[in-house]
């Protein structure tokens, strides 16, 4: 791994405490399995995170391995950070807003908004992402989102919406793919614009091969309504209703702590696929959907089960503590 140049802290030992051998910032499902794992390994371990995991709002999910019947996000939260503290692992709730190196001394320093001080050997950053959300006109969002009537990951929860009448929420070839995606599940998909149809006369002809249905009226009125979502269209007397809609507006990686490191992101914000398997930086591993690639739980349980064994194994070597490959 080439070291990045990057910001500093100057600091003092933190009252005599004793240095992390691991600092985890994020607590969704990649934070969590990296936790459990460096426990195990029986490293030093502390999570921080700040609620805003989106395992904590999905109403249930039914592609985790092992959970037949599905499982409540929050309920998947919760078991995996009993697990992960029954190793060892602290877990607590907090904002972290700055992220440096230590200089000399080795090691990493995080700041959090309380003035607290974390100091750690090695870090993993399991940040995650922001999501694009709708606005409803009426309505509450996360009733909707509860209620299954407003999804945001069609690789979720496509299943679920068999033979329903499906609507996604986009103007570009995003929304244009999640449509045809969605297609697979049901033959009744209409793609409807925020504001305007950005698509080229291939693009739309794709669709029209896919028999999904493109409306070119301006959205004026998005309402959630018990078991249905209502859409309103410039130049329409009444609201067309669907069983579900996607909203197809992309997120953005919370990726501002790794770029305090140095520049490690691309021009979208996300960190490389290596980030989990190679670092960052030395010392620090990234995991889960910060990370470029396919944004799903089981896949950031994977992440962050390497992301630990990778740094596991770079402290050990650190110490000196690994066979010499060259005898």
């Amino acid at each position: 791994m080439k070291r990045r140049a990057g910001a500093t802290f100057s600091l003092s030992p933190r009252n005599g405490a004793a240095m992390l051998d691991a600092l985890i910032i994020g607590a969704g499902p990649a934070g969590l399995t990296a936790a459990l794992y460096l426990a195990r390994y029986r490293r030093t371990v502390r999570v921080i995170h700040d609620g805003r995991s989106r395992l904590l709002w999905v109403p249930r999910s039914r592609n985790v391995p092992g959970f037949p019947d599905g499982i409540v996000g929050r309920d998947l939260v919760a078991k995996m950070s009993e697990h992960a503290e029954l190793y060892g692992a602290e877990i607590e709730e907090g904002r972290v807003v700055g992220l440096a190196e230590l200089g000399e001394r080795g090691g990493f320093a995080a700041r959090l908004t309380s003035g607290e001080l974390v100091e750690a050997r090695g870090v993993i950053l399991a940040t995650g992402v922001d999501t694009a959300r709708a606005r409803l006109d009426a309505g509450d969002h996360d009733s909707a989102v509860q209620a299954g009537t407003l999804r945001y990951c069609p690789i979720c929860d496509g299943y679920e919406h068999r033979r329903e009448k499906v609507a996604v929420l986009g103007s570009d070839k995003h929304g244009a793919a999640e449509a045809m995606f969605l297609r697979q599940y049901t033959s009744d998909v209409t793609l409807i614009p925020k504001a305007y149809v950005d698509l080229s006369d291939a693009q739309r002809a794709e669709l029209a091969d896919s028999d999904v249905k493109i409306l070119e009226g301006q959205l004026t009125r998005l309402e959630a309504r018990g078991e249905a979502v209502f859409v309103s269209l410039s130049g329409e007397t009444s609201a067309r209703r669907f069983d579900v809609i996607y909203p197809a507006f992309g997120s953005t990686p919370r990726s501002e702590l790794a770029a305090m490191l140095g520049p490690v992101t691309d021009r979208n914000g996300c960190l490389p696929t290596s980030a989990y398997l190679d670092g960052l930086t030395p010392g620090v591993y990234a995991a889960g959907d910060v990370i470029e690639g396919l944004d799903q739980i089981s896949v950031a349980i994977g992440h962050g089960a390497m992301a630990a064994t990778r740094l596991h194994n770079w402290l050990r070597e650190t110490d000196g503590h690994v066979m010499d490959a060259r005898r």
